[in-house]
């Protein structure tokens, strides 16, 4: 290998590049991508853009503030921190440096991380945005990749339910933001869950009957119960019982009664259900709509450092696509990492998966610009008009794109509608001499002159009337 290395470097620059045949055709790879990963074209990123946008604009009116983390952390950060399945889709390695380090799963352990490491200069509550990549060598699914993009926003340091009550309210005004108003928010406490295990001398099998639990929904309840007993261990009464509780269905005031009722006697089930009964209230009260905060005992989140309320959200008109806003209560993941007392609770938008869903309810207009205005080049001695008319425009607030050469009108219309744009503006030598306009609106085919004005200040102002 070493004397190959020595050999091609020997060969001069010059050399190389006179026998561009052979050196393309000898390199020239396949082009594609990984399974599980994916690209993404200008019209769905554009959206995609856009969703971000939304959630940040959402997060900091609620007084989040951003963070970032780096991608790759030593890998006892990240094991054991999630769940076992968490631990078999972590992409690890060993680097350079001989230090084992994995590729973050989620963004809520590099956060518990993070907080114990500066929470002194930091301070509490401490509330922060994070929007980035995280990786899961997971069997892909519709919406789900192996490389995908969360939302994240989080409070560290509030115990009190104010912060639980936030959480629903942040995803809640969040979904609105983004134009998806018929949804139903679910909302469970693993201290219920917990109460009832209690009850049933199960606690030690926590995590392994929340695992089962949260499989509700892929499998039918009496598969569930089979795996309850045959993989946990659980009797027959005991699996009934933990399968009835999370199939209860109902108003949220009667399954309020019922869940007191299984978990009386256990002082942190009864504490979990008074907890979900205040959350309801606020978010009610707040709010104004009773319909969309759900009580659904089934929801379990499988991963195993959430320790009181949860949340999951799912679209009315396409529910099989799964949650697309997830999280609650974990306040035992920053002790993994320091003495320090630090609970958090948030929430996390899962990008890619409601971006599946808003195309597969059709949406998304396909566009490729992010610009709405094109402006026609086809009067070669003006090109510097054109290009003064596209700065008056751009620092209006209107993006705006000029063809990069004069062409037949019809080759820059057929581009315009290929890309997206909204609008042409097309001017020659007589529209400049008048100081008009043609301004052809694509979306409804129409065609109208507008004078341009000083500082086509008139151009202007009709413009934002159409893309507005």
């Amino acid at each position: 290998m070493e004397s190959r290395v020595a050999t091609a470097s020997a060969i001069p620059w010059n050399e190389c590049m006179s026998h561009p045949e052979t050196s393309s055709s000898a390199a020239r790879i396949t082009p594609r991508t990984l399974k599980g990963f994916r690209d993404y074209p200008p019209e769905i990123m554009i959206p995609r853009e856009r969703l971000i946008d939304t959630a940040r604009r959402v997060y900091r009116s609620f007084g989040f503030a951003p963070i970032d983390t780096p991608a790759l952390e030593y890998l006892d950060v990240l094991t054991g921190k999630g769940s076992d399945e968490t631990d078999k889709q972590m992409y690890r390695f060993v680097d350079h440096g001989g230090r084992e380090v994995g590729m973050r799963f989620d963004l809520t352990v590099p956060l518990a991380r993070f907080a114990a490491q500066h929470i002194q200069e930091l301070g509490t509550p401490f509330k922060r945005y994070h929007i980035a990549t995280v990786w899961r060598g997971e069997n892909t699914q519709r919406g789900r990749y192996r490389e995908f993009m969360q939302c994240d926003f989080d409070t560290i340091g509030v115990e009190s339910v104010t912060a639980d009550i936030e959480t629903a309210l942040v995803i809640f005004e969040l979904l609105h933001a983004i134009g998806m108003p018929r949804f139903t928010l679910r909302l469970n406490n693993r201290m219920v869950l917990n109460g009832l295990l209690q009850r049933l001398d199960l606690a030690d099998r926590a995590s392994a009957v929340l695992r089962s639990l949260d499989k509700l929904g892929k499998l039918r309840a009496d598969d569930v119960a089979k795996e309850l007993e045959s993989v946990v261990g659980l009797s027959d009464a005991q699996a009934r019982d933990v399968v009835g509780l999370a199939a209860l269905d109902g108003d949220n005031d009667a399954i309020l009664r019922d869940l007191e009722h299984r978990t009386e006697g256990s002082e942190v089930g009864q504490t979990g259900v008074a907890r979900l009964r205040e959350i309801v209230a606020a978010f009610e009260a707040a709010t104004g709509e009773p319909g969309q905060l759900r009580i659904d005992p089934s929801i379990a989140r499988g991963l195993d450092y959430y320790t009181g309320p949860i949340y999951e959200t799912f679209l009315d008109e396409l529910p099989a696509i799964g949650s697309i806003c997830s999280g609650g209560r974990y306040d035992d993941l920053a002790g993994l990492f320091t003495r320090q007392r630090l609970p958090g609770i948030g929430a996390s938008l899962g990008l890619d998966r409601l971006l599946a869903a808003q195309e597969e309810l059709g949406l998304i207009e396909r566009v490729r610009t992010p610009t709405p205005i094109l402006i026609a080049f086809f009067a070669a001695d003006r090109y510097h008009d054109y290009l003064r008319l596209a700065r008056s425009l751009r620092r209006a607030g209107i993006g705006s794109e000029l063809f990069p050469e004069p062409r037949k009108l019809g080759a820059q219309l057929k581009y315009a509608d290929k890309q997206g744009f909204r609008a042409v503006l097309i001017l020659g030598e007589d529209e400049f001499q008048a100081g008009t306009c043609r301004i052809k609106d694509l979306k409804v085919g129409s065609q109208e002159v507008v004078h341009v004005g000083p500082d086509a200040g008139q151009l202007v102002d009709h413009l934002r009337d159409l893309v507005a």
